[in-house]
């Protein structure tokens, strides 16, 4: 029987626990595990797909049919995760989302066309300056299309394997502590942005202070190292060519690029990022002391600042011209690369110790 190679279950699985965590709630809740109060996607396979849900009685593994039957193509993967959460969503009684509806010849169109462009020159930041145009009829909202342009992405993940065995409970602590290292690396410099861009209108809808992840990084790191961390980690290549891309972006001033980068960390982190930080705690016995990293308690409900979040973004989306909009597409592509290439490295670093 046909079976999909493992980076593309890995990258179906992390777009699903990054992008749609909701989603998966909703799918768990109507297909098997009413009193689900988590969910995380956890396998696919040319039959079902396989969530992790967190129930009252505890973990157990969750496997949901395929609505249309058995699959082959990695393209009828998206149809039928779509297709199950449309029908969550009638047997719930819940409106689905517009962006769940069946894709137009043109959203076609506009999906494959940010997978063809890349670098497009514009001057940085320069549109967001600019009058709010019209919105054209029917046009997806920039969020939505911010989604869709990098379902790909998700998927080529060659070193995924490092974060699925996390992510599955098959993962050593010191795994987990090599993460956290890296994304002290990767916050260092995001945050940095945040702070130059704090007081720039364009940037504020974005940030507030209890998405500040450095002081947690920083308790969780000398907790799970001890107090000469610092001197103890290091940067993997790609961790390092992450962070100077983020930094390049803030030094060129371009806002909208720097919005690229915290979009894909931050609501990653809000999202899947909280199954990850439940199944760590567990396994490894560990309390806030070590996962403070995940926790966003400050922020309030999350799933209404997520939503506030994406409002923004469909804002911002309004502000940029075509060659802006594709630009931002492109850096966040690009956000979506490097993370990927962290696994690959510390997949290589594990291996090789």
């Amino acid at each position: 029987m046909t079976t999909f190679p493992a980076d593309v279950i890995a990258g179906v699985t992390g777009h699903m626990n990054g992008d749609h965590a909701d989603d998966n709630l909703l799918i768990a809740r109507a297909f098997g595990a009413p009193e689900a109060s988590a969910s995380r996607m956890v396998g696919v396979g040319p039959e079902s797909g396989v969530w992790l849900v967190s129930e009252p009685s505890g973990e157990r593994e969750l496997t949901v049919p395929w609505p249309s039957g058995a699959i082959a193509e990695r393209p009828e993967i998206r149809r039928e995760v779509v297709a199950l959460y449309r029908a969550a969503c009638e047997r719930l009684g819940i409106e689905p989302r517009e962006e769940h509806e069946e894709p137009s010849a043109a959203g076609h169109r506009a999906h494959h066309g940010a997978h063809g462009r890349h670098g497009a020159e514009a001057p940085g930041g320069a549109d967001l300056a600019q009058g709010e145009p019209e919105p054209v009829a029917g046009e997806k909202p920039f969020s939505v299309v911010i989604r869709e342009s990098s379902w790909g992405d998700h998927s080529d993940s060659e070193g995924a394997s490092f974060m699925e065995d996390i992510m599955r409970g098959r993962g050593s602590l010191q795994d987990y502590i090599d993460l956290v290292a890296q994304h002290f690396f990767m916050y260092e410099a995001l945050e940095a942005a945040a702070e130059r861009f704090a007081e720039d209108p364009a940037f504020a809808p974005f940030h507030r202070d209890a998405l500040l992840r450095m002081p947690a990084l920083e308790a969780d790191l000398a907790h799970l190292i001890g107090a000469d961390w610092r001197a103890r980690i290091a940067a993997v290549p790609a961790t390092a060519a992450y962070a100077e891309r983020i930094r390049e972006v803030t030094e060129e001033g371009w806002v909208a690029g720097v919005v690229a980068h915290h979009y894909t960390r931050y609501l990653g982190d809000l999202s899947g990022g909280q199954m990850i930080a439940r199944r760590v705690a567990k396994q490894h016995g560990l309390d806030r002391e070590g996962v403070a990293f995940y926790d966003f308690a400050e922020l309030g409900s999350l799933t209404d600042f997520k939503n506030e979040y994406r409002l923004a973004l469909d804002e911002l989306g309004t502000r940029l011209d075509e060659v802006e909009r594709q630009r931002v597409l492109d850096e966040v592509r690009r956000a979506y690369a490097f993370n990927t290439a962290v696994f690959v490295d510390l997949g290589r670093a594990k291996a090789a110790a």
